[in-house]
Protein backbone atom coordinates (compact mmCIF):
# COMPACT_ATOMS: atom_id res chain seq x y z
CA UNK A 1 0.00 0.00 0.00
CA UNK A 2 0.93 3.45 -1.11
CA UNK A 3 1.85 6.15 1.62
CA UNK A 4 0.10 8.73 1.88
CA UNK A 5 1.11 12.39 1.42
CA UNK A 6 -0.04 14.54 2.85
CA UNK A 7 0.60 18.00 0.27
CA UNK A 8 1.47 18.17 -3.35
CA UNK A 9 3.34 21.45 -4.05
CA UNK A 10 4.49 22.24 -7.77
CA UNK A 11 6.59 25.30 -8.76
CA UNK A 12 10.15 26.25 -9.79
CA UNK A 13 13.13 25.73 -7.10
CA UNK A 14 16.36 27.82 -8.66
CA UNK A 15 20.22 27.40 -6.74
CA UNK A 16 20.53 30.80 -4.85
CA UNK A 17 23.45 32.44 -4.64
CA UNK A 18 24.09 34.82 -1.28
CA UNK A 19 27.37 37.44 -1.09
CA UNK A 20 29.38 36.75 1.91
CA UNK A 21 29.37 40.63 2.90
CA UNK A 22 27.03 43.38 2.59
CA UNK A 23 27.21 45.80 -0.20
CA UNK A 24 26.49 45.71 -3.86
CA UNK A 25 27.06 42.68 -5.75
CA UNK A 26 29.77 44.69 -8.45
CA UNK A 27 32.10 44.26 -5.24
CA UNK A 28 31.09 41.14 -3.81
CA UNK A 29 33.67 38.56 -4.47
CA UNK A 30 32.57 35.05 -2.47
CA UNK A 31 28.96 33.69 -2.14
CA UNK A 32 27.31 31.07 -0.45
CA UNK A 33 25.27 28.17 -2.02
CA UNK A 34 21.87 27.15 -1.56
CA UNK A 35 18.51 26.99 -3.39
CA UNK A 36 15.61 28.68 -3.34
CA UNK A 37 11.97 28.28 -4.45
CA UNK A 38 8.43 29.05 -2.49
CA UNK A 39 6.73 25.55 -3.08
CA UNK A 40 10.42 24.14 -1.99
CA UNK A 41 10.49 26.79 0.96
CA UNK A 42 7.31 25.54 1.79
CA UNK A 43 8.15 21.68 0.88
CA UNK A 44 11.28 21.78 3.71
CA UNK A 45 9.45 23.52 6.43
CA UNK A 46 6.33 21.06 6.21
CA UNK A 47 8.59 18.48 5.91
CA UNK A 48 10.37 19.58 9.28
CA UNK A 49 7.07 19.88 10.55
CA UNK A 50 6.37 15.91 10.07
CA UNK A 51 4.09 16.23 7.21
CA UNK A 52 4.92 13.87 4.08
CA UNK A 53 5.33 15.82 0.86
CA UNK A 54 5.79 15.37 -2.69
CA UNK A 55 7.69 18.51 -5.05
CA UNK A 56 7.02 18.32 -8.55
CA UNK A 57 9.10 20.70 -10.94
CA UNK A 58 11.05 20.83 -13.75
CA UNK A 59 15.17 21.39 -13.36
CA UNK A 60 17.49 21.55 -15.84
CA UNK A 61 19.68 18.06 -16.21
CA UNK A 62 22.67 20.28 -15.10
CA UNK A 63 24.88 20.42 -11.56
CA UNK A 64 22.41 23.10 -10.42
CA UNK A 65 19.36 20.58 -10.81
CA UNK A 66 21.02 18.00 -8.88
CA UNK A 67 21.64 20.35 -6.18
CA UNK A 68 18.32 20.88 -6.07
CA UNK A 69 16.69 17.36 -5.77
CA UNK A 70 19.27 16.47 -3.63
CA UNK A 71 19.06 19.08 -1.07
CA UNK A 72 15.32 18.51 -1.03
CA UNK A 73 15.54 14.64 -0.69
CA UNK A 74 18.04 15.18 1.92
CA UNK A 75 14.98 16.78 3.65
CA UNK A 76 12.64 13.86 3.32
CA UNK A 77 10.30 15.49 0.46
CA UNK A 78 9.52 13.33 -2.15
CA UNK A 79 11.08 14.42 -5.42
CA UNK A 80 10.52 11.10 -7.71
CA UNK A 81 8.21 13.02 -10.03
CA UNK A 82 10.61 15.98 -10.69
CA UNK A 83 10.98 16.00 -14.72
CA UNK A 84 14.64 16.53 -15.58
CA UNK A 85 15.05 18.73 -18.72
CA UNK A 86 17.54 18.00 -21.58
CA UNK A 87 17.63 21.59 -22.93
CA UNK A 88 17.01 23.93 -20.71
CA UNK A 89 19.05 25.27 -17.51
CA UNK A 90 18.12 25.31 -14.33
CA UNK A 91 17.07 29.03 -12.64
CA UNK A 92 19.68 30.64 -10.66
CA UNK A 93 19.58 33.84 -8.68
CA UNK A 94 21.42 36.34 -6.61
CA UNK A 95 20.51 38.45 -3.41
CA UNK A 96 22.01 41.47 -2.81
CA UNK A 97 22.41 43.46 1.06
CA UNK A 98 22.68 46.54 1.93
CA UNK A 99 21.88 47.15 5.20
CA UNK A 100 18.84 49.31 4.58
CA UNK A 101 15.34 48.03 3.18
CA UNK A 102 14.61 44.68 1.72
CA UNK A 103 17.42 42.66 -0.66
CA UNK A 104 17.35 43.36 -3.78
CA UNK A 105 16.78 40.11 -6.14
CA UNK A 106 18.11 39.36 -9.53
CA UNK A 107 16.89 36.74 -11.68
CA UNK A 108 18.29 34.49 -14.16
CA UNK A 109 15.69 32.28 -14.94
CA UNK A 110 14.15 33.09 -18.29
CA UNK A 111 13.82 30.08 -20.70
CA UNK A 112 14.88 28.01 -17.31
CA UNK A 113 13.45 24.17 -17.27
CA UNK A 114 10.25 25.15 -15.11
CA UNK A 115 9.51 28.35 -17.16
CA UNK A 116 8.60 25.37 -20.36
CA UNK A 117 5.93 23.62 -17.74
CA UNK A 118 2.81 22.92 -19.87
CA UNK A 119 -0.35 20.66 -19.56
CA UNK A 120 1.54 17.64 -21.59
CA UNK A 121 3.93 17.28 -18.38
CA UNK A 122 0.95 16.64 -16.22
CA UNK A 123 0.84 13.58 -14.95
CA UNK A 124 -2.28 11.70 -12.66
CA UNK A 125 0.01 10.44 -10.84
CA UNK A 126 1.49 13.48 -9.19
CA UNK A 127 -1.24 13.93 -7.14
CA UNK A 128 -1.92 10.00 -6.21
CA UNK A 129 -2.62 9.09 -2.47
CA UNK A 130 -2.34 13.07 -1.46
CA UNK A 131 -4.44 15.24 0.55
CA UNK A 132 -3.53 18.81 -0.60
CA UNK A 133 -2.17 20.39 -3.49
CA UNK A 134 -0.26 24.04 -2.39
CA UNK A 135 0.25 26.39 -5.60
CA UNK A 136 1.49 29.88 -5.96
CA UNK A 137 1.17 32.89 -8.61
CA UNK A 138 4.73 32.17 -9.36
CA UNK A 139 4.61 29.38 -11.44
CA UNK A 140 1.63 31.26 -13.22
CA UNK A 141 4.27 34.10 -14.63
CA UNK A 142 7.41 31.52 -15.69
CA UNK A 143 6.90 31.02 -19.39
CA UNK A 144 4.31 30.78 -21.80
CA UNK A 145 1.89 28.40 -21.03
CA UNK A 146 2.51 27.88 -17.35
CA UNK A 147 -1.02 30.04 -16.93
CA UNK A 148 -2.93 27.30 -18.65
CA UNK A 149 -0.89 24.30 -16.74
CA UNK A 150 -1.75 25.84 -13.38
CA UNK A 151 -5.62 26.30 -14.40
CA UNK A 152 -5.23 22.42 -15.41
CA UNK A 153 -3.18 21.04 -12.06
CA UNK A 154 -5.99 22.59 -9.83
CA UNK A 155 -8.69 21.65 -11.64
CA UNK A 156 -7.42 17.95 -11.80
CA UNK A 157 -6.55 18.35 -7.75
CA UNK A 158 -10.29 19.01 -7.07
CA UNK A 159 -11.43 16.47 -9.42
CA UNK A 160 -9.48 14.37 -7.28
CA UNK A 161 -10.75 15.24 -3.79
CA UNK A 162 -7.57 17.01 -2.61
CA UNK A 163 -7.89 20.50 -1.01
CA UNK A 164 -6.04 23.44 -2.82
CA UNK A 165 -4.52 26.28 -0.99
CA UNK A 166 -2.83 29.27 -3.35
CA UNK A 167 -0.74 31.94 -2.52
CA UNK A 168 -0.19 34.84 -5.38
CA UNK A 169 2.71 35.71 -4.35
CA UNK A 170 3.14 38.05 -6.52
CA UNK A 171 6.51 38.37 -7.82
CA UNK A 172 6.34 42.13 -10.45
CA UNK A 173 9.75 41.69 -12.37
CA UNK A 174 7.98 38.40 -13.33
CA UNK A 175 5.10 39.94 -15.28
CA UNK A 176 4.95 41.79 -18.53
CA UNK A 177 2.50 44.21 -16.56
CA UNK A 178 0.47 44.59 -13.76
CA UNK A 179 -2.78 44.48 -15.83
CA UNK A 180 -1.90 40.53 -17.33
CA UNK A 181 -0.74 39.83 -13.28
CA UNK A 182 -4.41 40.98 -11.87
CA UNK A 183 -6.11 39.10 -14.52
CA UNK A 184 -4.05 35.93 -13.71
CA UNK A 185 -4.21 35.63 -10.22
CA UNK A 186 -7.55 36.37 -10.09
CA UNK A 187 -8.50 33.97 -12.05
CA UNK A 188 -6.93 31.54 -10.04
CA UNK A 189 -8.45 32.26 -6.61
CA UNK A 190 -11.57 30.47 -7.90
CA UNK A 191 -9.92 26.94 -8.66
CA UNK A 192 -8.41 27.20 -4.78
CA UNK A 193 -10.20 26.26 -1.09
CA UNK A 194 -7.52 28.41 0.92
CA UNK A 195 -6.49 31.56 -0.52
CA UNK A 196 -3.29 33.38 1.67
CA UNK A 197 -2.73 36.88 0.31
CA UNK A 198 -0.45 39.21 1.94
CA UNK A 199 -2.31 42.64 2.61
CA UNK A 200 -0.80 44.21 -0.13
CA UNK A 201 -1.31 41.68 -2.60
CA UNK A 202 -5.20 42.11 -1.47
CA UNK A 203 -5.34 46.02 -1.88
CA UNK A 204 -3.34 44.99 -5.64
CA UNK A 205 -5.90 42.14 -6.52
CA UNK A 206 -8.92 44.45 -5.64
CA UNK A 207 -8.36 47.75 -5.80
CA UNK A 208 -10.06 48.38 -2.60
CA UNK A 209 -7.75 49.54 0.94
CA UNK A 210 -10.17 47.60 3.26
CA UNK A 211 -9.17 44.15 4.02
CA UNK A 212 -12.19 42.59 5.85
CA UNK A 213 -14.16 43.96 2.09
CA UNK A 214 -11.25 42.33 0.45
CA UNK A 215 -11.77 39.00 1.92
CA UNK A 216 -15.78 38.84 1.48
CA UNK A 217 -14.51 39.95 -2.32
CA UNK A 218 -12.36 36.41 -2.05
CA UNK A 219 -14.72 34.50 -0.51
CA UNK A 220 -17.49 35.29 -3.63
CA UNK A 221 -15.01 34.11 -6.05
CA UNK A 222 -15.03 30.67 -4.54
CA UNK A 223 -12.37 29.87 -1.95
CA UNK A 224 -13.67 28.29 1.56
CA UNK A 225 -11.38 30.39 3.47
CA UNK A 226 -9.04 33.45 2.90
CA UNK A 227 -6.40 34.20 5.56
CA UNK A 228 -4.93 37.63 5.12
CA UNK A 229 -1.33 38.31 6.26
CA UNK A 230 -0.83 41.51 7.53
CA UNK A 231 2.94 41.75 8.63
CA UNK A 232 3.91 43.23 12.10
CA UNK A 233 -0.18 42.98 12.44
CA UNK A 234 -0.64 39.41 12.59
CA UNK A 235 -3.04 37.66 10.47
CA UNK A 236 -6.57 37.26 9.91
CA UNK A 237 -8.33 34.92 8.66
CA UNK A 238 -12.25 34.86 7.49
CA UNK A 239 -14.61 31.84 6.32
CA UNK A 240 -18.63 31.52 6.71
CA UNK A 241 -19.63 34.74 8.41
CA UNK A 242 -16.73 34.13 10.84
CA UNK A 243 -13.44 36.63 11.53
CA UNK A 244 -10.82 35.18 13.50
CA UNK A 245 -7.23 37.37 14.21
CA UNK A 246 -3.73 36.61 15.39
CA UNK A 247 -1.51 38.87 16.94
CA UNK A 248 1.93 38.72 15.35
CA UNK A 249 4.95 37.08 16.87
CA UNK A 250 7.30 40.31 17.51
CA UNK A 251 10.65 40.57 16.27
CA UNK A 252 13.41 42.88 17.64
CA UNK A 253 15.16 42.82 13.83
CA UNK A 254 14.50 41.62 10.51
CA UNK A 255 17.70 39.62 9.02
CA UNK A 256 16.28 38.48 5.83
CA UNK A 257 12.05 38.82 5.29
CA UNK A 258 12.21 36.18 1.81
CA UNK A 259 10.85 33.27 2.67
CA UNK A 260 8.53 34.57 5.40
CA UNK A 261 5.42 34.31 3.55
CA UNK A 262 6.05 29.99 2.10
CA UNK A 263 6.79 29.61 6.52
CA UNK A 264 3.58 31.09 7.41
CA UNK A 265 1.58 28.93 4.60
CA UNK A 266 3.58 26.15 5.90
CA UNK A 267 3.04 26.59 9.82
CA UNK A 268 -0.74 27.12 8.72
CA UNK A 269 -1.04 24.10 6.71
CA UNK A 270 0.63 22.12 9.24
CA UNK A 271 -2.33 22.49 11.99
CA UNK A 272 -5.10 22.92 9.23
CA UNK A 273 -3.97 19.01 7.96
CA UNK A 274 -3.96 17.40 11.07
CA UNK A 275 -7.82 17.49 10.52
CA UNK A 276 -9.09 14.52 7.93
CA UNK A 277 -12.18 17.86 7.03
CA UNK A 278 -9.94 20.76 7.59
CA UNK A 279 -12.58 22.86 5.85
CA UNK A 280 -15.46 21.92 7.80
CA UNK A 281 -16.58 25.02 9.28
CA UNK A 282 -16.90 22.73 12.74
CA UNK A 283 -13.53 21.94 12.29
CA UNK A 284 -12.28 25.01 11.43
CA UNK A 285 -14.12 26.61 14.48
CA UNK A 286 -11.57 24.15 16.42
CA UNK A 287 -8.29 25.01 14.83
CA UNK A 288 -7.95 28.32 13.38
CA UNK A 289 -6.45 30.51 15.82
CA UNK A 290 -3.89 27.36 16.21
CA UNK A 291 -3.04 27.70 12.67
CA UNK A 292 -2.52 31.22 12.90
CA UNK A 293 -0.43 31.16 15.75
CA UNK A 294 1.70 28.62 13.73
CA UNK A 295 1.78 30.47 10.78
CA UNK A 296 2.77 33.78 12.62
CA UNK A 297 5.38 32.25 14.37
CA UNK A 298 6.70 30.05 11.54
CA UNK A 299 6.77 33.73 9.30
CA UNK A 300 8.53 35.36 11.87
CA UNK A 301 11.23 33.06 12.74
CA UNK A 302 11.74 32.88 8.70
CA UNK A 303 12.99 36.74 9.17
CA UNK A 304 15.88 35.90 11.38
CA UNK A 305 18.11 34.55 9.29
CA UNK A 306 19.79 34.58 5.78
CA UNK A 307 18.23 31.79 3.65
CA UNK A 308 14.71 31.11 2.55
CA UNK A 309 14.16 28.02 4.38
CA UNK A 310 17.24 26.96 6.70
CA UNK A 311 15.98 28.47 9.68
CA UNK A 312 12.67 26.51 9.42
CA UNK A 313 11.92 24.83 12.67
CA UNK A 314 11.26 21.07 13.42
CA UNK A 315 8.21 20.21 15.37
CA UNK A 316 9.72 19.86 18.82
CA UNK A 317 11.32 23.14 17.91
CA UNK A 318 8.24 25.21 17.45
CA UNK A 319 6.25 22.90 20.21
CA UNK A 320 8.85 24.28 22.59
CA UNK A 321 8.38 27.83 21.58
CA UNK A 322 4.66 28.03 21.46
CA UNK A 323 4.06 26.41 24.93
CA UNK A 324 7.66 27.39 26.75
CA UNK A 325 8.88 23.99 27.24
CA UNK A 326 12.81 24.42 27.77
CA UNK A 327 15.29 21.66 26.22
CA UNK A 328 17.85 19.61 27.51
CA UNK A 329 21.03 21.72 26.32
CA UNK A 330 23.89 19.56 27.54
Amino acid sequence: MSEQIDVVTIGESMVLFQPMMEGPLTYCHLFSKSIAGAESNVAIALSRLGKKVRWISRVGNDPFGQTIISTLAGECVDVSHVIKDEHAPTGIYFKEFKQYGEPNIYYYRKFSAASNFSKKDIKLEWLDHARHLHVTGITSALGEHTVEFMKEVMKLAKEKGLTVSFDPNLRYKLWDNEKKAKEVINSLISLSDVFLPGIEEAKFLTGMEDYEKNAQRFLEMGPKLVVIKLGQKGSVAFFGKKKVVAEAVTVENVVDPIGAGDAFAAGFLSVLLNENNPLDETVLDKQIEDALKHANLLGALATQFKGDWESSPYAVEVDRLLFEKEPHTR
